[in-house]
């Protein structure tokens, strides 16, 4: 195998064997802790602009496949892990999760000590790097990795976004023969959806529950989105600094009350932000899939899957207007609120979580719920 060096900005450096593509590329240095769903991984949106760090000490084991992949293509800038799997064994596979990521021009350094970098980097914070596997000169790769723009202040939801508006009808596949999610709802509510870095997940979600789905741009704007006449709003998961997104901000405020609003991750900090409160760069994020979170509305914690460096300050957000509903349990942060009068509630987690866990499946019926209240109450002659 041809040698692959991972330099970061403070001059550590690592260097392993190259198992993706002979390439080089720049990027946010951030670490998912989960054990499963690494094709998940490489597929979201929201890691735009960064190099993922896989704590799991094996990866590839059991390959590559259509169904998995939460977008059309892999994301990610670059990924480290400790062993590629030389061989794939699964009854779903239908590649080499290492030739997935190189037809897709994706780097890969492995034979680190990822539980080295990891602990650097949760001492230190998340920072820029370059893994290259086309040059060995450290000292250069270090200069680059100085010189890229940080993700604060990034807009990348608007580049991952789609382009134009489309529909989307494909509910929730079990990945297996015990595995039973029961038939899709009839489609009884309209579901215009945010484009800002959606899971494929999500959308499938969206329809299980018994929504006819539209996604439509970042930059859709609210009066062009309310002639389409839908029954809720959903504000996706997206990657980079939320304050960067001013239009998408203001178009949200001119959407809060005329619809229900639902958001995720990046749809949690900018429904935030157009409350009027404030949004700060973690240290180095939350991404894996075991974080505890505190339901406050029934007192039970949920394991959750997470996937973000930013969060909303909940001493920013009026307590007259807005409930926070759920905390993290290792680090205190906000997880989700609800407005006090207005038809909209967020999370900052991922509940339609693919693989698991599924103890917040039950906000996709909040969801659904919200809407039917709206649609048969008041609010329906707004």
């Amino acid at each position: 195998m041809n040698t692959a060096i991972l330099a970061l900005e403070d001059g550590t450096v690592f260097e392993g064997s190259s198992v993706g593509a002979p390439t080089e590329r720049s990027g946010e240095v951030v670490f998912n802790t989960a054990i499963t769903g690494y094709q998940e991984i490489f597929t979201d949106p929201s890691y735009c602009g960064q190099i993922v760090i896989l704590t799991y000490p094996e990866i590839g084991n059991y390959g590559a496949n259509r169904w998995d992949s939460e977008s059309a293509r892999p994301y990610i800038e670059g990924l480290g892990v400790r062993e590629f799997s030389s061989m794939a064994s699964n009854w779903r596979s239908e590649e080499e999760a290492s030739r997935f990521l190189a037809a897709a021009g994706i780097p890969v350094i492995s034979e680190i000590d990822t539980r080295a970098l990891v602990r650097h980097l949760r001492t230190r914070g998340v920072m820029r790097g370059v893994l290259s596997t086309v040059s060995t000169d450290a000292q250069a790769l270090i200069e680059k990795a100085r010189g890229i723009p940080s993700m604060a202040g990034l807009d990348l939801a608007t580049r991952v976004s789609t382009r134009e508006p489309y529909q989307w009808s494909s509910g929730v596949d079990a990945c297996s023969p015990s595995q039973d999610w029961g038939p899709a709802a009839e489609p009884a509510f309209h579901v215009l959806a945010y484009d800002y870095g959606i899971k494929h997940n999500i959308l499938r979600r969206l329809v299980h529950i018994g929504c006819r789905v539209t996604v439509v741009p970042a930059l859709a704007a609210a009066e062009e989105v309310l002639t389409l006449e839908p029954d809720g709003i959903f504000l996706s998961n997206g990657p980079g600094d939320p304050e960067p997104l001013t239009a998408q901000i203001a178009n949200i405020r001119r959407l809060i009350g005329r619809k229900p609003i639902f958001g995720i991750c990046l749809g949690q900090q900018l429904l935030g932000l157009a409350l009027g409160g404030r949004t700060y760069k973690l240290k180095f994020g939350h991404r894996g899939a075991n974080h505890p979170v505190l339901n406050k509305l029934t007192g039970r914690v949920e394991i959750t899957s997470h996937n973000h460096g930013f969060a909303v300050d909940p001493e920013s957000l009026n307590p007259s207007d807005v409930e926070l509903t759920h905390v993290n349990l290792n680090d205190g942060t906000l997880e989700g609120f609800r407005h006090r009068r207005e038809p909209m509630f967020s999370v900052q987690y991922h509940p339609e979580a693919a693989p698991g866990p599924h103890d917040s499946l039950y906000l996709f019926e909040d969801f659904k719920r919200l809407m039917a209240e709206f649609r048969g109450g008041e609010g329906g002659n707004r």
